[in-house]
């Protein structure tokens, strides 16, 4: 489940963690909160962590006489990581996604600047009423 606005992207951040039962937790601001913060550190030792896990496996996975109970072991360590980065990817894609969807700002011209007042433009010569 996603926290929507009326075209569909996302305005709320699914954070890297659970709550009770398992169910997903999101935070509602701008990125720049304590919970934000502590997500992105939660994010990054996930991400560290998922990457000695790989290392780990490699090696394992190479050494003679490796046992069942450490092959089931591993492959319940490298699911959870698993998880752990497919929240993170979602969380961050939803996030994107919200990013690009936002209009930009109208570019102000060059001349128009907020210390000079704008001038009218010259009045024009009607050649019809001209001597």
């Amino acid at each position: 489940m996603r926290v929507t606005d009326v075209r569909g992207v996302s305005v709320a951040r699914l954070l890297p963690w659970t709550g009770t039962g398992g169910k997903p937790c999101y935070v509602v601001g701008d990125g720049t909160g304590y919970v934000s913060r502590k997500a992105d550190e939660v994010e990054r030792i996930q991400l560290d962590m998922a990457y000695e896990l790989l290392g780990h496996a490699d090696g394992l996975l190479t050494e003679p006489g490796v046992t069942a109970p450490e092959i089931h072991f591993l492959a319940r360590r490298l699911t959870e990581s698993l998880e752990q980065v497919q929240r993170i990817a979602e969380s961050r894609g939803s996030r994107l996604e919200a990013a690009l969807a936002r209009p930009e700002p109208e570019p102000q011209p060059a001349s128009a600047s907020p210390s000079e007042p704008q001038l009218p433009p010259p009045p024009q010569s009607n050649s019809d009423t001209s001597p």
